[in-house]
């Protein structure tokens, strides 16, 4: 029976794409996705039929999709990390009482809090929460408050979208806003380009984060006040000790 996958591909390398998640691809009769994201998978399912559209067309890619498994397709609807974390599992859902004879499941895959924290070393081995700086679909004010609330609730903090070519100074904003709780030297961590060419890793301070150059491929961990440095690596213990 044709369906709909929602599939999340990790960062877009091989060995992060899950094995259910390569099932799902490899079934479909065509992928669909972001230009970035279809195109870090054509390589590996050649000759697979796809459907690419550029940024801001997330609601077009979703019906595109949605239409053609209710026409008896089954289609791949390709978004990085997991599909139900800022991806597409959300809209899908939204859209699909429009589209009742599309059958969907959902694929999960490594989002980039968890890809990111094993780079870093143990971020986030006790209570966190992720926090996207982009202002794009939720205003920036409340994104200041969930930074406050974060910080105050004494959680490792892992923010996604730090910054981009139209919001620069967004990661600045946010370590100003969180360093009213936090300590300067607050353990920190950025993850860039995970599983990808130039991927790289960072332990600083929350101090030296603020000035830190990042984009919307890097991945930013701020350590609660139990977090520390191991070695070159971040630690955020579980408490066993």
């Amino acid at each position: 029976m044709a369906k709909l996958y929602v599939v999340g591909m990790g960062p877009g390398d091989e060995k992060s794409l899950t094995a259910q998640a390569r099932a799902a691809i490899e079934d479909a009769q065509v992928l669909c996705g972001y230009t970035v994201y279809v195109d870090l998978l054509r390589p590996l399912f050649p000759g697979k039929a796809c459907h690419a559209t550029g940024m801001r067309g997330e609601l077009d890619r979703c019906r595109w999709a949605l239409e053609q498994a209710e026409a008896g397709r089954t289609v791949a609807l390709v978004c990085s990390g997991d599909a139900g974390v800022y991806g597409m599992a959300s809209p899908v859902l939204e859209l699909a009482t429009e589209y009742p004879g599309a059958e969907i499941e959902i694929i999960p895959g490594l989002t980039a809090a968890l890809t990111g924290a094993a780079l870093l070393g143990a971020p986030l081995g006790h209570d966190f929460c992720v926090i996207s700086l982009s202002d794009l679909l939720t205003p920036w004010e409340r994104i200041e408050q969930r930074l406050r609330r974060a910080a105050q609730g004494d959680f490792v903090i892992c923010l996604y979208n730090p910054a981009s070519r139209h919001r620069p100074e967004h990661l600045r904003r946010a370590c100003d806003v969180l360093l009213e709780q936090l300590s300067g030297e607050t353990v920190c961590g950025l993850a860039c380009s995970i599983g990808r060419k130039g991927e790289r890793w960072q332990v600083l301070t929350l101090r030296e984060l603020r000035d830190a150059q990042a984009d919307m491929f890097t991945t930013v961990f701020v350590g609660s006040t139990q977090t520390r440095r191991a070695g070159d690596r971040m630690l955020t213990p579980r408490g066993y000790a």
